[in-house]
């Protein structure tokens, strides 16, 4: 019995033993390196993705947008392969996301090149290219008027936008353009022809309206490969109303400054064989003198009604040859009958005093002249057409 007791003590002994053992080993946490050192897992690497991505050709206008997962970006730079032009762009607080900041260039490649470090701040680099379209052409687009600093325009003004390329996806172009009068204004877009877009409101500008065109046509895709050269703006301020009715019946005209008569003035419109166009004419030009000469709309040299002669104080009102100037040679005629090629003749000194006074985007309004109404192509004969007539011209309905 002693015996059996002695080694049942030793069995015990040896199995709390053991016990102790797995416990110690237990309070460790699992594998140790060679030293007795704990491990760790490791930290995954930094994740940087690159868009746009893949082969194909983008648009000049989408935005190079760099991300970091797992980590943070050090360093992007995006850069033109062929001229070494780096593109601006934007680090993101957090310094997860890159976005360039500026418009690509067509028919371009680039090489982008991004540094990351995971959250052991172990490094990774990630390279890409991106590519963008190669236009068949650039069309620019001018602006109408001319942006200028020095000039009012009257209440009559049209603005508008000429290509010089056809347009052949004209509701893309009209979407990228917008117009923003103070006071508010309802106003539509008609397209001339092709390359010509024109705005107007349903009536005349209010005076002291201020207008902004924005033109943001670069990267928009025409049609048939033509693609928009840049973006533009321009802001017009409209002065006071100045408006001129010329009366074919009565050979007077009646200034209207602001809706109120201010001054009458007898006139000479165009004769029988040369009828003044009818409907409202707005001043597209204004020059001390021109010289006037027949041929230009075929009546040359050595035909009958030829005519080549300085003319002063002359105020366009078409492109069809219709100017206000003075007349001197036709001031007995001036009050009693119609004379003209067309143009509206004054005295010398109802012509200095109407030079002086009305300005371009002021209107000339025609009536009982005998003549055809002014063309819309005509610079500018828009306000011819009634609004619902108007609307029907925009692409965009």
């Amino acid at each position: 019995m002693g015996d059996i007791f002695r080694r049942h003590r030793r069995v015990l002994g040896t199995a709390a033993l053991a016990a102790l053992t797995v416990l110690a080993s237990g309070c460790t946490g699992g594998s140790t390196s060679t030293g007795g050192a704990p491990t760790t897992s490791a930290a995954p690497a930094v994740d940087i993705t690159i868009n746009p991505a893949g082969n194909a050709a983008v648009n000049p206008k989408t935005p190079v947008v760099v991300k970091a997962s797992n980590g943070t970006l050090t360093r992007v730079t995006v850069t033109n392969h062929a001229r070494g032009n780096p593109v601006a762009g934007t680090l993101s607080p957090d310094r997860t996301t890159w976005t360039s900041t500026e418009p690509l260039g067509y028919g371009a490649s680039y090489d982008v090149v991004a540094d990351g470090t995971n959250r052991a701040g172990q490094p990774r680099e990630q390279t890409g290219t991106v590519r963008t379209v190669a236009p068949a052409a650039t069309a620019y687009p001018s602006l109408i008027p001319a942006p200028t600093t020095t000039l009012t325009f009257g209440v009559g003004q049209i603005i508008g936008v000429s290509f010089d390329h056809d347009v052949t996806d004209r509701a893309a172009a009209e979407k990228a353009l917008s117009v923003t009068s103070t006071p508010a204004q309802p106003g539509a877009w008609h397209w001339i022809d092709s390359r010509t877009v024109h705005y107007r409101p349903q009536t005349y500008w209010q005076p002291g309206t201020k207008i902004t065109v924005a033109a943001n046509l670069y990267g928009v895709d025409l049609g048939g490969g033509v693609y928009g050269e840049t973006d533009r703006t321009a802001t017009y301020t409209i002065h006071d109303a100045w408006i001129a009715q010329a009366d074919g019946a009565t050979e007077q005209m009646r200034i209207l400054h602001n809706g109120q008569v201010v001054k009458t003035m007898p006139i000479s419109l165009g004769s029988p064989g040369f009828p003044t166009h009818e409907g409202p004419h707005v001043i597209s030009d204004k020059q001390p003198s021109i010289i006037m000469d027949s041929c230009t709309y075929g009546v040359c040299a050595g035909q009958p009604g030829y005519y080549r002669e300085k003319v002063d104080l002359d105020l366009r009102i078409s492109n069809d040859g219709e100017f206000v100037h003075s007349a001197p040679w036709s001031v007995g005629q001036q009050g009693s009958s119609n004379v003209s090629h067309g143009c509206v003749n004054l005295s010398p000194d109802n012509a200095q005093w109407f030079f002086n006074t009305f300005n371009l985007g002021d209107v000339v309004e025609i009536t009982h002249s005998g003549g055809s109404p002014l063309k819309i192509w005509d610079t500018y004969g828009d306000w011819e057409l009634p609004w619902p007539e108007w609307l029907r011209g925009s692409a965009v309905r």
